[in-house]
């Protein structure tokens, strides 16, 4: 299970370390707006897909809430049809949806897990709800 904060489902995006502060920095500044997950790690951490309108928390490497965002689209596709709209809407600075897949090919390799064409990508989008604990250390965050 992903760790919870005040309720909420964790969202630690990317590796720990520069890569997952470089990405909350994006999405603290509006330019991320989705992310991409392998299907299959829903199955073995035991969670079930986000929903349109569930409230994550964005954590930092200490599991510390720097966010909210709200979910605003689910989708599940292929590795090879993930569209360039979504990739983009990464926010990550890719030209074309190839470099999209050839960053994220070499992404999943290094943690292990290679991907190919069929590989099943879970496509969240959301916005940013609020940025920083807001004074909120524990409770319900939802609202």
């Amino acid at each position: 299970m992903w760790p919870r904060i005040g309720g909420l489902r964790a969202l630690a995006l990317g590796t720990p370390g520069d890569v997952r502060t470089n990405l909350n920095t994006l999405v603290l500044a509006g330019v991320k707006t989705a992310t991409a997950g392998l299907l299959t790690e829903y199955a073995e951490e035991g969670e079930e897909l986000e929903h349109v309108g569930e409230r994550l928390a964005l954590v930092d490497d200490r599991d510390t809430l720097v966010g909210v965002v709200e979910v605003t689209g689910v989708e599940i596709a292929r590795f090879a049809d993930v569209p360039w709209e979504f990739a983009r809407s990464e926010g990550e600075g890719d030209r074309s949806v190839e470099e999209w897949r050839a960053g994220h090919a070499a992404y999943w390799a290094r943690l292990g897990t290679p991907v190919t064409d069929d590989t099943q990508i879970v496509c969240l989008r959301f916005r940013l709800v609020s940025a920083g604990d807001g004074g909120v250390a524990g409770g319900d965050l939802s609202t």
